[in-house]
């Protein structure tokens, strides 16, 4: 087996040409969201679809999931298999299609949707996000292709439409749709990391966001006794949601930072004039919370948080949550944690270890639903910002250490 993966990993080591090339074939195509302002995933899966074609992989499906706000009428992930000699289980490596908007041009130093390279990186947005982990995972399984080599077990790469805003037409609605996954198969994803590749993400906080309308009366910037201050109402509700720390106060040491966070966020405008006593007033939150509670036990807090404010102040208040998820964790000692870190330390020469992160990975959605999933790869993290790049040979590595994971 050693020589058979040092095969592999040589193989792999001679393709970054290659790799660039794929890079560049999909950082050009715009795979945004409808809700960022894009036409979805469909041409990026295209384009995906031919280079897997012409590079020798046969089993690649299609999964349409319906959406009549994007020019094809559907948003579409693939799955593409490479038969092992067992199917006892399946080892998945998915990483998603769509990325966000490149923000303000004038931050970046290169055009983002055209992929520049210097000094070992990749410059342009979607390189790191999720691009990395998908071409890491393309060039893994086509190393098997070309020498001939068959892995241990089935192999299945999943490249998931809508990972960005949700998931709603991505692994979620997969999972309610198709019965992809069984509970002892090997599931990773390469969407999170650090620069050595040395930690395995296992658990996430669960999230809660929410979207808060607080309603009273406008009146003139001079009368405020005539009104009831919306905005008033709303900063002291921040203050007190925020306050949900000292309520929800465990620690867990498996996370950065250790601890539940209730930050506001977004506010909507709402009165145009300085001299106007706002009657109208919305603002977001975005809470990461120990998977310890349970969400419902924080909107119970959050509701009567929420009357206290409406009693001192004369206003109503009612509130939406955008996302929702909570999620166990994945056991430190799962086969994925296992066999990752087996495959880490042959290539990167690394002990691995196991934390908890507190943003959202599609994950969170597989473990909700019994399946042991777990987040990986190396880099920098430099996703939704300007100036977006991947290391090269981060890319290379990576295609390597899932390599070692597919023969063994």
């Amino acid at each position: 087996m050693t020589d058979t993966l040092t095969q592999l990993r040589t193989f792999i080591k001679s393709q970054t040409s290659a790799m660039i090339e794929l890079e560049t074939i999909l950082n050009a195509v715009k795979a945004l969201a409808p809700e960022n302002g894009g036409d979805g995933e469909y041409e990026k899966a295209a384009v995906l679809t031919e280079w897997l074609k012409k590079n020798g992989f046969k089993d690649i499906q299609r999964f349409d999931a319906p959406d009549k706000r994007v020019k094809s009428g559907v948003r579409p992930s693939l799955i593409v298999t490479i038969p092992g000699k067992k199917d006892d289980f399946a080892i998945w490596v998915m990483a998603h299609l769509d990325v966000v908007p490149a923000g303000e041009l004038s931050l970046w130093k290169t055009d983002p949707w055209k992929v520049v390279e210097k000094d070992g990186k990749l410059y342009g947005r979607g390189v790191e996000d999720n691009q990395q982990g998908l071409v890491s995972a393309a060039f893994a399984s086509l190393a098997f292709i070309k020498l001939g080599v068959q892995p241990a077990h089935t192999v299945k790469l999943l490249f998931m439409a809508d990972e960005e805003v949700g998931s709603v037409y991505g692994i979620q609605y997969l999972l309610k749709t198709q019965n992809l996954f069984r509970k002892n198969d090997v599931i990773l994803i390469p969407d999170g990391g650090d620069s050595k590749g040395e930690t395995i993400e296992i658990a996430e906080k669960d999230v809660l966001w929410l979207r808060i309308h607080t309603v009273g009366k406008q009146s003139h910037g001079s009368r405020p006794d005539e009104g009831r201050n919306a905005c008033l109402a709303a900063c002291d509700l921040a203050l007190r949601l925020h306050d949900l720390e000292n309520v929800f106060s465990k620690k867990d040491p498996l996370f950065e930072p250790p601890y539940s966070t209730f930050a506001p966020t977004m506010s909507l405008a709402n009165v145009e004039g300085i001299n106007i006593i706002p009657g109208d007033d919305v603002f977001c939150m975005d809470c990461r919370i120990l998977p310890c509670y349970k969400l419902a036990d924080v909107l119970k807090e959050v509701r009567r948080r929420c009357d206290e404010v409406e009693k001192k102040y004369g206003v109503k208040i009612s509130y939406e949550t955008p996302q929702a998820e909570e999620s166990p964790a994945t056991p430190a000692d799962a086969p994925v944690v296992k066999m990752l870190s087996a495959a880490i330390e042959k290539v990167h020469g690394l002990k691995a270890r196991t934390i908890g992160i507190g943003g959202g990975t599609v994950g969170a959605y597989l473990r909700s639903k019994g399946y042991n999933a777990a987040v990986w790869s190396t880099m920098d993290e430099t996703a939704h910002q300007p100036n977006e790049y991947c290391i090269l040979s981060n890319m290379t590595a990576d295609a390597e250490t899932l390599a070692a994971m597919m023969v063994e």
